[in-house]
């Protein structure tokens, strides 16, 4: 089962609600931070596609070259096999992120059936794939199928901001902010985009970097 989807403010808002019960401390956080955004975003190859492109460079970059492959046409798994990955790359994407495309591509992942998959077996057939990695794995079961009950421990905003919302002495490790958010199950999604919305607020205020 694929459990909650969130599919409107309104969900967010009922999640928040819950976790306010849960916890005190989400409570607060939400007192500064204010409404949370749904942040829904299209599922399929192209998100998944824009999501390699995307890391470890700017935002400027990755719309840049997101922006010159959906000028090509190359936004289906089809149409970035019939290029080269020396074309891939004159578009922009390192001969590594090139690689990955063909891979992402040649991977046959039924992105239509994902969207009724449980959510740890959606994990498991996108990291399956060379250059998709848990974070992005748990961000697209998040945002671009709804899942209401899935987050993604491995980010250091969360962890900043849990860090500071529950005053801990240093960032909690993966594995036991894994832990740690059993406790805003069934609505880990909306915990992490309190988290998020926390962070900006936090950072603004102490002046993290």
């Amino acid at each position: 089962m694929t459990g909650r989807i969130i599919h409107t403010d309104s969900d967010v808002h009922e999640g928040m609600a819950a976790l306010s019960e849960i916890c005190p401390h989400m409570k607060a956080a939400y007192v500064q931070t204010g409404p949370l955004p749904l942040r829904r975003k299209p599922d399929g190859f192209a998100e998944l596609l824009s999501a390699i492109v995307g890391q470890q460079v700017s935002i400027a970059s990755a719309t840049a070259i997101n922006g010159r492959l959906k000028d090509a046409g190359l936004v289906t798994p089809q149409a970035c096999l019939a290029v080269t990955q020396d074309e891939l790359r004159a578009l922009g994407l390192s001969r590594q992120k090139a690689r990955y495309t063909h891979e992402l591509a040649s991977a046959g992942i039924d992105f239509d059936a994902l969207r009724d998959t449980p959510t740890d077996q959606v994990i498991k057939t996108l990291v399956a794939v060379p250059g998709i990695g848990p974070w992005t794995a748990e961000v697209y079961a998040m945002f671009s199928l709804g899942r209401a009950d899935v987050f993604a421990p491995g980010d250091l905003a969360l962890q900043e901001a849990a860090r500071i919302l529950y005053d801990l002495p240093e960032r909690p490790k993966e594995k036991a902010f894994r832990v740690m958010a059993q406790d805003w199950a069934p609505w880990r999604s909306v915990a992490a985009r309190l988290l998020w919305a926390y962070y900006r607020v936090a950072k603004n205020r102490d002046g993290i970097t």
